[in-house]
C-alpha cells in the first residue's frame, strides 16, 4: 500500500511539473489556429472601410454636383425673371413673418 501511495504522489508531483508545458503548448496551439482568422477578419474589416470611405466620397461628389446645379439654376432663372423672383421672395418673407408672429402670440399668456 505504501508503494502505491508514493506512485501516486510521484505520477501527481510529474502532472503537476508537466502542466506548465502543456499549457504553454496548448496557448501555442491556440494561438497558431486564432492568428489566421484573426488576420483575415482584420483584412475584411480593412476592405469594408475602404468601400465606405469610397462610397462616401462618391456620393458627397453628387452631392456637390447637384447642389452647383441647384445653385446655377437658381441664378438662371432669377438671371431671367428677376421681378417674378423679387416678388416670389416678398411673399415668403412674409409667410414666414405672419408664421412668427403666431408662434410668438402662442407662447404669451393671455
Amino acid at each position: 500500500m505504501n508503494t502505491n501511495v508514493h506512485t501516486t504522489a510521484a505520477n501527481a508531483r510529474r502532472a503537476v511539473e508537466a502542466a506548465p508545458q502543456a499549457i504553454a503548448d496548448a496557448v501555442q496551439e491556440g494561438s497558431e489556429r486564432i492568428t489566421p482568422a484573426l488576420v483575415q477578419a482584420a483584412e475584411r474589416a480593412e476592405s469594408l472601410v475602404r468601400q465606405s470611405a469610397d462610397a462616401l466620397r462618391d456620393h458627397a461628389s453628387q452631392l456637390r454636383e447637384r447642389a452647383a446645379d441647384a445653385s446655377d439654376r437658381t441664378a438662371g432663372y432669377i438671371r431671367d425673371e428677376p421681378l417674378k423672383s423679387v416678388l416670389i421672395a416678398a411673399a415668403a418673407g412674409a409667410a414666414l413673418m405672419a408664421v412668427a408672429n403666431l408662434a410668438l402670440r402662442s407662447r404669451q399668456p393671455n
